[in-house]
């Protein structure tokens, strides 16, 4: 099972990212967590030490390695680059089931041929070499991803909030993946508060394929200050309900993948 997560900023992709995470592992799933989005927050969620985190430099930033891979005799660049042994040495075990790995994002000025070139080669090491699960949490656009990773992905799931300007992110978002062949799109909408902003989701995207919906959940509020949580509570219960049942929807569509 492997998969992408995307969404505007501040719809709740990360928070989505990391506890479907959790549930893959609790499922009995070895899962490669990644955090490809420019903001860098995945690890938080997934509660890794900050400190531990600052000291796991961005792959894309990792200077000396991406030029000792790609170089060739001079002339050239290597456009296939060895990186298998990257994933392992340079990502941190949350649990026994669970590594992350802090990707960094894709520069566009000037030239960074190298660094595209071997982020790709991760890339498609990951989703199509690799055997564990995979968990790509990507910022709004889908830059990571290519026309050959694609092949390896089961499915791109945009996280949407009950909006105009949310709605038209996720349909310009699924244009993006279409157009480098990912053929299954899902939505997850967030932050619902009444019954008409579901109703609202399914007159503006298809209605087949929303996964499900997050309720807004003072649950989620207060993990995000840090509070300490009950997880007995019945919020918590609720939102893990929720995902339990996104998740479900994923693992009953692609959980022989």
């Amino acid at each position: 099972m492997k998969f992408a997560v995307s969404g505007k900023g501040g719809v709740g992709k990360t928070t989505l990212s990391a506890n479907l995470a959790f549930r893959m592992r609790d499922k009995g799933y070895q899962v490669f967590a990644i955090d490809a989005d420019p903001d860098l927050s995945l690890g938080t969620v997934l509660g890794i030490p900050e400190k531990e985190i600052e000291n796991l430099k961005p792959i894309v930033e990792m200077r000396e390695l991406i030029t000792d891979r790609t170089q060739g005799d001079g002339s050239y660049y290597v456009l296939n680059p060895e990186v298998d042994d990257i994933l392992d040495t340079y990502s941190i075990d949350v649990d026994d089931h669970i590594k992350f790995l802090k990707m960094g994002a894709v520069k566009r000025e000037g030239c960074y041929c190298l660094e595209n070139t071997f982020l790709n080669a991760l890339i498609n090491s990951i989703v199509i070499k690799r055997k564990e699960a995979v968990l790509l949490d990507m910022g709004a656009g889908i830059e990571h991803l290519t026309r050959g990773t694609s092949r390896g992905v089961d499915c791109l799931i945009i996280v949407v909030e009950p909006s105009v300007v949310s709605t038209d992110t996720a349909k310009v978002t699924r244009g993006l993946a279409e157009n480098i062949g990912i053929k299954n799109i899902y939505y997850v909408g967030n932050k619902i508060r009444r019954p008409e902003e579901i109703k609202f989701l399914e007159s503006r995207l298809p209605k087949e394929n929303i996964l499900g919906t997050i309720s807004y959940n003072d649950y989620l509020l207060d993990q995000a200050m840090g509070i300490e949580l009950d997880p007995d509570s019945e919020n918590a219960k609720l939102f893990h309900r929720e995902i339990d049942a996104i998740f479900d929807s994923i693992e009953k569509r692609h959980g022989d993948s």
